[in-house]
């Protein structure tokens, strides 16, 4: 049964040593499509290039809160142009109060922006959000969204907005890094998601898995620090079954059943 990575950033230069390889790693593993996250104007390029190049990338085009100080008068109409030319998503966007020197109403102006082209051009959206899941829900509930559905990457918000994110067609995606000891509550919160909303991401090369639950094991050259190695996706799936107590097999079907049903639906 294949696996699918709904989120990670294969154009990021950690992993660009990686890149040879990666259609026999995939492949080896069966791994059918991921998602790769474009978070700039001047990486967007690189991520449609790679869904030329490979033809299990499915692209995604955004501009991260982060990254927002760096964009161009033209940015709005760039990122359109690259989600038509290259069929791509809308993602990496969302909201991050936990950056230092962060212009909130900028990014929540930016984020709107982003939401409203995902929704006119019938396309999903992948969010990040950080210490800001109120005003994240307040804006869902009042922006038109996609069809389809947003993805809340790597889910880490409060349990009790679970319920109303659904209702607004969200999805939520789970990764190795989660599988710390000290992230208990998150995987708590994961427990009480409907089965049908979640997915599994490595947001390689970040977000890794704590050590010795890794498949792949990944360090950069220049400071010898842990790089998340995108094949550690299988791994991720079997650290999200035990944690709801199912059989990887069973999480493998759903898995790809709501992944078609975000990435692949024509609602």
């Amino acid at each position: 049964m294949p696996l699918y990575d709904s989120h990670l950033h294969l154009q990021d230069p950690r992993l660009k040593s990686l890149l040879g390889n990666l259609s026999e790693t995939y492949a080896d593993m069966d791994v059918e499509k991921v998602i790769v996250n474009g978070t700039e104007e001047s990486d967007w390029e690189e991520v449609g290039q790679l869904s030329e190049l490979f033809p299990f990338v499915k692209p995604a085009f955004g501009l991260h809160p982060w990254h927002i100080f760096d964009r161009s008068p033209y940015w709005l109409g760039n990122l359109e142009y690259c989600i038509d030319h290259y069929k791509g998503f809308v993602g990496e966007i969302g909201l991050d109060r936990w950056i230092e020197h962060h212009d909130f109403d900028d990014q929540i102006e930016v984020f709107k922006k982003q939401l409203q082209l995902a929704t006119r051009k019938g396309v999903p959206a992948s969010i990040h959000c950080l210490k800001a899941w109120g005003k994240l829900l307040e804006i869902l509930q009042e922006e038109k969204l996609p069809a389809q559905g947003v993805l809340l990457h790597s889910y880490s918000g409060p349990r009790e907005m679970v319920p109303q994110f659904v209702e607004l067609g969200s999805y939520f995606s789970f990764c190795g890094y989660f599988l710390l000891d000290r992230k208990e509550k998150v995987r708590a919160t994961f427990q009480t998601i409907p089965i049908d909303r979640i997915l599994v991401e490595t947001d390689a090369p970040d977000q890794g898995l704590p050590e010795g639950k890794d498949l792949y094991h990944l360090n950069a050259p220049e400071d010898g620090k842990s790089i998340n190695h995108p094949g550690n996706i299988a791994a991720v799936y079997d650290g999200l079954a035990q944690t709801l107590g199912i059989s990887a097999d069973k999480l493998i079907e759903q898995v790809a059943k709501n992944y078609r049903g975000l990435f692949e639906s024509d609602n």
